[in-house]
């Protein structure tokens, strides 16, 4: 089995590409794609760029040229439940693109010719995840000090739906407005909703896991970036440990 692993900032993906063992560089499109082995497990990781047609196109390719069998994407998100704080673990039940809206021709958020408005992970998808997630929460008690000596306590994993666009949510207002029309929707990030997109285009099982990094409000691109700096690519990478050694049992 191959797995293909994607981050759209390279912050998220710098440990990751460097724990690869075995690297083959590969370039295609402006993206670098690095082919190796992770934990014993055969991957392929890319950084795609922000926003959903740059994950899209990396995604395409993934399948298209490598030929992976699944599909983990991994990076941070924007809070918008109260119920999440910096450094909790979102894993995608539903994926909406929350800038799609094609009215009065089709539903809002709907996606033009599939009659879908989400694409829903498969339940064992998230069940994995979940239990990575977990293991990674349990076990890491190296990495939860770190953590909590940055103020991040007792971080905690929520699965939920999950609002990609190509807009950076970082004020109340357009907060709100997301809470109003995606009532379920427990985080926003750019990516996932348009690679769930290609990955049911071509059968592809995906997961999406996010690291809060933000409230999504007028400060929400500093705390985002002081969060990427110093924390997103431990997520990244710990959890993936944890992910490997399930699906390779």
């Amino acid at each position: 089995m191959l797995l293909g692993i994607v981050g759209a900032m390279p912050e998220e993906m710098d440990k990751i590409i460097a724990a690869i063992g075995n690297k083959e560089i590969v370039e295609r499109g402006s993206r670098i794609y690095y082919r190796g082995q992770l934990y014993g497990q055969e991957v392929v990781a890319v950084f795609s760029r922000w926003g959903k047609v740059a994950a899209a196109t990396t995604v395409t390719h993934l399948i298209l040229e490598f030929k992976v069998d699944r599909i983990v994407f991994t990076g941070i998100a924007g809070g918008i439940s109260p119920l999440l704080n910096v450094g909790d673990v979102v894993i995608g039940q539903r994926l909406f693109q929350h800038d799609m809206d094609a009215r009065p021709l089709l539903r809002r958020f709907e996606i033009p010719l599939t009659g879908k408005t989400s694409y829903e992970t498969p339940q064992q998808n998230v069940d994995i995840m979940a239990q990575a997630v977990h293991n990674f929460l349990k076990n890491n008690k190296e990495f939860r000090k770190i953590l909590a000596d940055n103020n991040i306590h007792t971080p905690k994993m929520l699965i939920g739906d999950i609002a990609s666009g190509d807009l950076f949510i970082s004020s109340s207002a357009m907060k709100n407005a997301l809470i109003k029309n995606l009532p379920s929707v427990v985080c926003a990030e750019m990516e996932g909703a348009a690679v769930a997109q290609v990955c049911d285009d071509y059968g592809v099982p995906l997961v999406v896991v996010r690291v809060i990094s933000d409230a999504a409000d007028e400060n929400a691109h500093i705390s985002a970036i002081g969060f990427v700096d110093q924390h997103a690519s431990d997520y990244s990478l710990s959890i993936l440990k944890e992910y490997i050694g399930l699906i390779g049992a």
